[in-house]
């Protein structure tokens, strides 16, 4: 990766790329805020965008295109079936994966319940290093049930050790014994583990799975959403790929998989998914819920132009200047938060810099879900919205007591070429602020939890007055600032 240095010896991100289009914002003054973040029922995800600031609720199909991909999309070919659109997909997701067989679908919890309806039976076990919401949620659908064998260093916040995402080998073997590998229809590896602070994989672990694998007979797969920053760890962080290509890691990396499947949303910058495989029959098994659930197998519920635009972004995925402007700008938020003091999850990952929930605001406890407290309190303070990622979006467990999230977190994503350096220093001081005045952050309630993927839908309320004063302190110290 090309070098570039300051002469005045400041370390900051670099851009490589210029904007051409440009979309206005409106950041609503605090009372407004306030009031706003009530109609939503203090959930994130219910507020309109136009009355957000800094959107920083994820990554999933919201990172900005390139101007090749802008233009492939004129080219598509909308036919039903047999789309040449299709076929130019197909042929670089092949070339990308060395794979036999490309199945489309929407997005990525497309492809998890089309591989839970597949092979996942009443009382399987899957293990993995750590799971997603929606494919948890799909497993358990389909009678199964999730095992997580991520090392004690992934559930550590404050660490330097590179690879946090890394399964526990040993626990792996001890639980595929104990389950039996009959009742074991596939090893799950997620890179890029996303709720606990986008910690990547090495490519050393995951020969041991795949080691492990072999051993008892057991498919290995992958969900490659969030690849292009695990790709990018990999070169930077581990030894043996400093000199390779990122081409070179994703093909060593998919050399080790049975199967993948990804978020187009995510990896290529684009809207959509797919999953690749090996098998010829696993294949036609899940062909016919392709058809089923997405649509016709050559766009699998997608655009056409989406497809052409993911075929480029596949491609340019394999650009390591395209691939490190997420991570980059991720870590330089993570070390402004860490010289100001700010518990945040390190070392920064993929994805976005997640706030530590639980060393933020401990008077908040788990059950009054301080990581959406924080979501809430950081709206009204400066219009940013983060994602819950703690024990609101967790289900209940089956006697309908609440299940604990090993991490109480909130993810602030960084969409990829997205905001600009002034915009992310803009977070920081929200943040720096808000910290300062952490006393004055309370708990929240539900006065409607839906049963699954709570954290979508869910209302709350706050369990005191403590919004108001957290707005009326805002005024009192920034004057008539928005």
């Amino acid at each position: 990766m090309n070098e570039i240095k300051f002469y005045s010896g400041e370390n900051i991100p670099l851009e490589m790329h210029k904007v051409r289009i440009v979309q206005k914002l409106y950041l609503p003054p605090v009372e407004e805020r306030l009031k706003l973040i009530n109609e939503a029922g203090n959930n994130a995800y219910l507020l309109n965008n136009r009355n957000i600031y800094m959107d920083m609720l994820t990554d999933s199909g919201v990172n900005a295109m390139s101007d090749n991909q802008q233009a492939a999309m004129l080219r598509a070919d909308d036919a039903y079936a047999g789309s040449e659109t299709f076929v130019r997909l197909e042929a670089k997701v092949l070339e990308l994966f060395g794979m036999d067989y490309f199945l489309p679908a929407h997005q990525g919890r497309a492809c998890e319940n089309i591989i839970s309806n597949t092979l996942v039976n009443l009382g399987d076990v899957i293990p993995m290093n750590y799971h997603f919401t929606t494919t948890k949620s799909h497993i358990e659908k389909a009678g199964g049930r999730v095992e997580e064998v991520v090392i004690k260093e992934g559930l550590n916040p404050k660490s330097d050790y590179p690879f946090k995402g890394n399964f526990d080998i040993e626990y792996l073997r001890k639980v595929i014994k104990e389950v039996g590998r009959e009742h074991i229809p596939f090893v799950r590896v997620e890179v890029g583990t996303n709720l606990i602070g986008g910690q990547p994989i090495s490519l050393a672990n995951m020969r041991e799975v795949r080691k492990v694998c072999d051993e008892f007979g057991i498919m290995l797969m992958m969900d490659a959403s969030l690849l292009q920053d695990n790709l990018y760890f990999i070169k930077e962080r581990e030894e043996e790929c400093k000199n390779m290509s990122i081409r070179e890691i994703t093909m060593e990396i998919a050399n080790l998989m049975d199967m993948l499947y990804f978020s187009a949303r995510k990896l290529g910058f684009a809207r959509g998914g797919g999953i690749c495989l090996r098998d010829k029959n696993i294949a036609n098994k899940m062909s016919e819920f392709v058809t089923l659930y997405e649509g016709f197998l050559t766009y699998g519920g997608m655009s056409v132009r989406e497809m052409e635009a993911m075929t480029i972004g596949l491609e340019e995925t394999m650009d390591e200047e395209i691939i490190n402007q997420g991570p980059k700008f991720i870590e330089y938020m993570v070390n402004e938060l860490v010289k100001k003091g700010i518990p945040v999850v390190t070392p920064a990952g993929g994805l976005g810099c997640h706030l530590d929930a639980n060393l933020f605001i401990p008077q908040v406890p788990q059950q009054e879900y301080p990581s959406a407290a924080l979501s809430v309190a950081l709206y009204i303070a400066g219009g940013i919205r983060g994602m819950e990622r703690g024990t609101l979006s967790e289900d209940r467990n089956e006697d309908g007591s609440e299940h604990f999230s090993k991490m109480e977190l909130l993810r602030l994503a960084m969409p990829r070429r997205v905001f600009t350096l002034s915009q992310v220093k803009y977070a920081i001081d929200r943040i720096v602020w808000l910290y300062e005045n952490r006393e004055l952050i309370g708990g929240l309630r539900f006065v409607y939890e839906p049963k699954i993927l709570r954290f979508f839908l869910g209302r709350l309320e706050p369990t005191s007055d403590w919004q108001t004063k957290l707005a009326e302190k805002f005024r009192q110290d920034f004057g008539d600032s928005l």
